[in-house]
């Protein structure tokens, strides 16, 4: 081949490799179109570990999309007041909400279980629930009704019972006491005379501060202590027997979640599962740390009676029988639920439980 036949070659080749690159470059756009979603959080920002859930999820789309999806959190009340997420989401105001579920209980009784229900679920077995048995695909049956799907995005761990301004030792103690309490734990703490009042997190201090209300729950340690409430309650009550292990979601617009590409879809999920677990190890690694502050600082530790257990056990018992009477789509989920938690309580109290206690002991004896 002579030297000048070579490079007209060569040159058609090169022509050739630009022009289906030229060609390749709309079909990579479209493939990888460019989306910008916001999502509001129905937390402060100041709550790094619940309302970083939202900055993990919008992190890891981002890096996964190479920054063709782009989710950008806003702080409740930035967009709309915290307890207005899912309702901005369903209307289409937003794309995306990160948020607990039971927030939402007034619309219907089955957004409760899809954050926790009193004596439910602990995170161990809301995950296990959720990814492997038939949570997820329940729950989004439902959500579907309300324009939206939801997944995973965050779990706090069992929660604490709330601070109290006063002992609550019998029954007669809860009687009158007005307390901040979200989802069907209310209706439970009705039931044995507390007055169940729904006010979001940032407004809980003042509503505390003012005697608005006599005791609040929330979190526990590390959140608790950021937001102050020992400095006007003194009493730390526990367990949070009403938030074993609750989700806190992502929503997104039904019609918004149908239209990415599947990539895109997969890679939302994706974030929302490592938000899922991300959230809870630092609830894990910084609530003991918060805890032993807290106590410095005057907390007083007390656990709930037995007595008291006992009668909300009863009385949430009573309550989910009620709503299954009239709810499809509760009793439904509910009774998936139940004999999912039956079957999974008997396996973890063989060795999950036995090891726990056994360390327990080793650490309350100075062994660790």
């Amino acid at each position: 081949m002579d030297r000048r036949s070579f490079f007209k070659k060569a040159g058609t080749a090169g022509a050739g490799a630009v022009a289906a690159t030229a060609l390749a470059a709309p079909a990579i756009a479209q493939e990888n179109p460019k989306i910008a979603w916001r999502m509001t959080s129905s937390f402060p920002k100041s709550l790094d570990t619940i309302y970083g859930g939202a900055e993990d999820i919008a992190k890891h789309v981002a890096a996964a999309t190479d920054g063709n999806f782009t989710i950008q959190p806003f702080a409740a009340g930035e967009i709309v007041p915290g307890l207005q997420a899912v309702d901005a989401v369903a209307a289409g105001t937003v794309e995306a909400a990160h948020t607990t579920s039971y927030y939402f209980v007034g619309k219907d009784p089955t957004y409760a279980i899809g954050t926790a229900i009193p004596f439910g679920l602990n995170s161990r077995l809301t995950n296990a629930w959720y990814y492997e048995g038939n949570g997820n695909k329940l729950m989004n049956e439902f959500y579907a009704t309300q324009g939206m799907y939801a997944l995973p995005a965050g779990n706090t761990g069992a929660q604490m019972g709330g601070w109290f301004r006063k002992e609550i030792n019998t029954l007669d103690d809860l009687k009158g006491v007005k307390m901040r309490i979200a989802g069907l734990a209310g209706r439970v703490m009705e039931k044995v005379g507390v007055i169940p009042q729904q006010i979001a997190g940032g407004d809980i201090y003042p509503a505390l501060e003012k005697g608005t209300i006599d005791a609040a729950e929330f979190v526990g340690p590390y959140d608790d202590l950021k937001l102050g409430f020992h400095k006007v309650a003194k009493y730390y009550y526990y367990p949070g027997w009403w938030e074993g292990g609750p989700t806190v979601h992502g929503f997104f617009n039904l019609e918004k979640w149908s239209s990415l590409p599947k990539h895109y879809q997969a890679a939302l999920t994706d974030a929302c599962a490592f938000a899922n677990t991300n959230m809870l190890a630092k609830y894990d690694t910084k609530n003991p740390t918060a805890l032993k502050q807290l106590v410095a600082e005057g907390a007083t530790l007390r656990p709930f009676s037995q007595e008291i257990m006992e009668a909300c056990f009863q009385a949430a018992t009573g309550i989910y029988s009620e709503i299954s009477g009239t709810n499809q789509y509760f009793k439904k989920i509910y009774d998936d639920q139940t004999a999912f938690k039956r079957d999974a309580y008997l396996w973890m109290q063989l060795s999950e439980y036995t090891f726990d206690t056994f360390m327990m002991i080793q650490q309350r004896a100075g062994k660790l």
